[in-house]
């Protein structure tokens, strides 16, 4: 990795490397996470889970369970049934959804994949939930089960009554003249692509705590989530609640990746027991139910086709995606492969586009967000079709890059597929890539290796990220009579570091030091109505909101020193936490006193409203668009099969960057998950809909000795869409990493006549493919 340094242009906090704030209690063990927190009286829930991929779900006997020692409650589909409403669906503009398919809390009539949760045992404690479990007696009739979307299409087994194909979302785009470019298309190059699901893995599984206060008629609900208002707002939706009884907290939180954008109906669950049995209930997951019944990510198929000129020049794109949805439409299911569809042009001047989403029911956990959530896919795919029209034509992978880039003065940049680009300069960030990972020595080494019949491969990829969805965040930012600034943000961390940055933010605003501001997270009570922490957001929009509230205080604060000082508030400067008079330095007045004067009447001046104190909503006109080239040189084993990452390159541009030491931490840790994709990660299903990966035994992810040293670099292109001229870092990694080291392997087998092979690239995959097999 390089050095990570204070970024040109830096201001005093802004773009400067400060280690995290929060790191202490983390370190020393001090955080408190679900598993941590304990109320009096409480009680524990267990669920039962569907062992079927596909049944009629009969009578649930509780009579058993219900005499078991310790146990209080248990909790079934019938117990719930008009009482409680299943978890809403949402869908991104031009998404036509199945609503009839949403997601119930408890399963009534029909269980559609393993892990399903059908009941719940409350008791005293979770062993004595956990021994009541086999005491329930549930009838099951088996039925077909439907595990390829492809199959599923064909509607010999119908998971949803009236939706006879199995098609849960519909999407689609088209603009441009696609027919005449492919009839007048000097090249056409066409591809499958198969993306498999994956498991988010976060370090600590989901749970909840629930507790209800009928004297307030108050539900509280702690939560470990990714923000707290999203959870709320799908809480007060199943219970037919108004928000505003309902208090979400979200504690710290062990990794969210995605999977915890949203209300767990477990959760859900756990509430209705807390207010039903007047104690609080609280309900954690194991390892196996969180590989089980956490939503997965990526999954899908698509046939892609890219038509170009003699040149090389793409003239369109065109493509069908078949994502697999899994069997019900959790909160954001549909939203995915929308996602990946409308950046199929990548970072390339694309005149004509078509593209269609099918998101199709299969026997399996819903489909949802996982960190990078349709980019991924997006870039593995438009990279791996640049990769093959240069081949087709005999183009150097790099030049047909070039010639196909969108140019710096095309900015603002409108694509077919709907997406307005911010900012960018590709080509730039293309030549840094290729100077860091030294390109034209590894060529020559390839050309060597080859000689000697060894597979050396050399990869690019550049990506393009739709960054900052849901367009809006919020940010108080108020001092106290002290001089204590406090942030309060919507947004709320998960391991990114907010306490840290957002606090160089205020800091820098306020001429302060960063341990002089406190930021405030995760408390709907206590922070204003936010969106939260997910596609690399929170810096861009959470962070701008920052900035303003803490403009709003520094003017403020500029007028109450101007009347201490007799001056006018336009001759007054910031530093080293004072304040004073433009070119009289000796009139001053400290930061600390003009916190006080503000809380003291005697001393504002006539007609200003004592505080400081500001709120600001801040709104994107639109989605940012970060950017990078990364690059990978692969060596596979003949003998083995084994990829081996000779060098790795990352070159992001994540516009201004407030702190390159966290920045570059978001880079490493996402690029480590992007391999995992890459080179192990798989979820596997067996023709019933059994969980193949249900441990880690079965499921691989990436360990210390499958990463290599990774060479990180930034370029800095501001966003002209908010104050800061941030866009986002946080899911890079697993965005660039999968189509670069991919391409990479594909160089390197093409010697062997293997045109494309999809990932996971596993040892006894590329084995099987090297030896003919």
């Amino acid at each position: 990795m390089s050095a990570p340094a204070t970024r040109p242009g830096a201001g005093r906090w802004i773009g400067r490397p400060l280690r995290r704030l929060e790191d202490q209690r983390f370190l020393r063990g001090q955080a408190r996470y679900i598993g941590d927190l304990a109320l009096p009286g409480m009680l524990h829930l267990v669920v039962v889970r569907s062992p079927h991929g596909h049944a009629h779900l009969g009578a649930v006997e509780t009579r058993r369970a219900l005499a078991a020692p310790g146990v209080v409650a248990v909790l079934t589909g019938q117990t719930l049934a008009g009482r409680v409403r299943s978890l809403p669906v949402a869908a991104q503009e031009g998404t036509a959804v199945a609503r009839e398919a949403a997601h119930p809390i408890l399963a009534t009539d029909r269980v559609r994949y393993v892990g399903q949760p059908v009941a719940a045992i409350v008791a005293l404690s979770r062993a004595a939930a956990e021994d009541a479990l086999d005491l329930l007696e549930i009838a099951y009739e088996p039925l077909p089960a439907v595990v390829d979307p492809h199959q599923a299409l064909r509607g010999e087994v119908q998971l949803h009554d009236g939706i006879a194909d199995n098609v849960l979302a519909r999407w689609r785009r088209a603009a441009g003249d696609v027919e005449g470019a492919f009839a007048r298309a000097a090249h056409v190059v066409r591809q499958a692509f198969h993306i498999p699901r994956l498991a988010g893995a976060p370090i600590e599984p989901r749970g909840a705590l629930a507790a209800y206060d009928p004297g307030t008629d108050l539900l509280t609900l702690w939560i470990s989530a990714q923000d707290p208002h999203r959870p709320r707002a799908q809480l007060g939706r199943v219970l037919d609640r108004p928000e505003d009884r309902i208090r979400v907290i979200v504690p710290d939180v062990g990794g969210g990746f995605g999977v915890k954008g949203g209300l767990p109906p477990e959760a859900a669950a756990a509430a209705v027991a807390a207010m039903d049995l007047g104690r609080p209930v609280r309900w954690l997951e194991d390892r196996r139910e969180n590989l089980q019944a956490t939503y997965q990510g990526r999954g899908l198929d698509a046939e892609v086709a890219v038509a170009a000129d003699a040149d090389g020049r793409v003239l369109a794109v065109r493509a069908r995606i078949v994502a697999d949805s899994g069997a019900y439409l959790f909160p954001p299911t549909a939203n995915m492969p929308v996602t990946t569809a409308t950046l199929l042009t990548g970072a390339y001047a694309v005149p004509a586009a078509e593209v269609e989403v099918l998101g199709v029911a299969t026997n399996k956990v819903p489909l949802g967000p996982y960190r990078g959530a349709g980019r991924p896919e997006a870039a593995l795919i438009v990279e791996r079709m640049m990769d093959l029209l240069a081949h087709e034509i005999g183009l150097d992978p790099v030049e047909i890059r070039r010639r196909n880039f969108i140019p710096p003065e095309a900015f603002p940049h409108r694509t077919p597929l709907g997406l307005t680009y911010d900012s960018g300069n590709y080509a730039q960030a293309l030549d840094r890539a290729l100077e860091v990972l030294e390109h034209d020595r590894w060529r020559e080494e390839q050309r060597r290796t080859r000689a000697e019949g060894r597979l050396l491969g050399i990869g690019l990829a550049i990506y393009v990220e739709r960054a900052a969805p849901q367009f809006w965040e919020s940010a108080e930012v108020s001092v106290d009579p002290g001089g204590r600034v406090v942030v309060r943000t919507g947004s709320a961390a998960h391991g990114q570091g907010h306490e840290t940055v957002f606090a160089q933010i205020a800091a820098e605003a306020l001429g302060l030091e960063p341990g002089q501001v406190a930021v405030r997270q995760g408390d709907s009570a206590a922070v204003p109505r936010g969106i939260g922490t997910f596609g690399s957001r929170s810096t861009t929009t959470g962070g701008s909101a920052v900035l303003l509230s803490a403009r709003k205080i520094r003017e403020k604060a500029s007028v109450i020193a101007a009347h201490l000082l007799e001056a006018a508030a336009e001759d007054i400067e910031w530093s080293d936490g004072a304040l004073h008079v433009r070119g009289i330095p000796s009139r001053t007045v400290p930061w600390t006193h003009v916190a006080a004067a503000a809380y003291d009447p005697t001393k504002l001046p006539a007609g200003l409203e004592p505080g400081l104190h500001a709120v600001t909503y801040f709104a994107l006109q639109g989605p940012v668009f970060p950017y990078g080239v990364y690059a990978a040189v692969v060596e596979i084993d003949r003998e083995t099969g084994e990829v081996r990452i000779l060098r790795f390159v990352a070159v992001d541009d994540a516009g201004r960057l407030v702190n390159p030491l966290l920045a570059e931490g978001q880079v490493i840790g996402s690029t480590v998950q992007g391999l995992g994709q890459t080179l192990l990660e798989e979820v596997v299903y067996d023709q019933a809909g059994q969980l193949q990966t249900s441990t880690f035994a079965d499921y691989a992810m990436p360990r210390a000795t499958h990463v290599p040293a990774i060479i990180s670099a930034f370029l800095e292109t501001p966003s002209p869409l908010n104050p800061l001229g941030a866009k986002g870092i946080g899911e890079s990694g697993t965005i660039g990493t999968l189509p670069a080291v991919a391409n990479a392997v594909a160089d390197a087998l093409r010697p062997l006549g293997i045109r494309h092979v999809d990932v996971p690239f596993t040892p006894p995959r590329l084995w099987k493919l090297i030896s003919g097999r």
